[in-house]
């Protein structure tokens, strides 16, 4: 068995996330606005990241949180936003609150909770476990990214 087939391969959701990114990028460029100001660069760029993160997580399915929270965040947007807005809007008036007399720094565990999708509802072990799968994927974004930007401009 090589080891493009095997599960415990490289990647075994390279391929789906592959085609997938590349049915979304088709899409985007279907859309291409017809002015490259810097607004719409930035509205380009965006919905490239989204199709990127999206693409990655139905590769992996719902078998890990972090796919599955990000799959969630990807089809409730809209609430989404508005309750991280709602949630910024709270935690920078608790800080006007209490004012600067804690130093606010976050253990190493927090930092890596605030990385990692679904990551502050996980205990340590999952949450090394699901950080050490997402970096996975990412690396694995990143390379297909670099092949994809790599054929078209070289």
């Amino acid at each position: 068995m090589n080891s493009k087939s095997s599960p415990s391969g490289p990647c075994p959701h390279r391929a789906k996330f592959t085609r997938r990114f590349l049915r979304a990028l088709a899409r985007i460029n279907k859309d291409r606005p017809t002015s490259s100001s810097h607004h719409e660069i930035r509205k380009r760029s965006r919905k490239i990241k989204i199709a990127a993160d999206a693409s990655m997580a139905y590769a992996v399915g719902s078998g890990r949180a972090w796919s599955r929270v990000m799959l969630w965040k990807l089809r409730n947007r809209t609430r989404y936003r508005a309750w991280i807005w709602s949630r910024v809007i709270a935690s920078t008036r608790k800080r006007i609150d209490k004012g600067s007399k804690q130093g606010g720094e976050l253990s190493r565990t927090d930092q890596l909770r605030q990385l990692v999708p679904g990551g502050e509802a996980m205990d340590f072990c999952n949450l090394l476990d699901e950080a050490a799968h997402y970096i996975k994927c990412l690396t694995t974004q990143v390379q297909v990214m670099r092949n994809i930007a790599d054929f078209y401009f070289t």
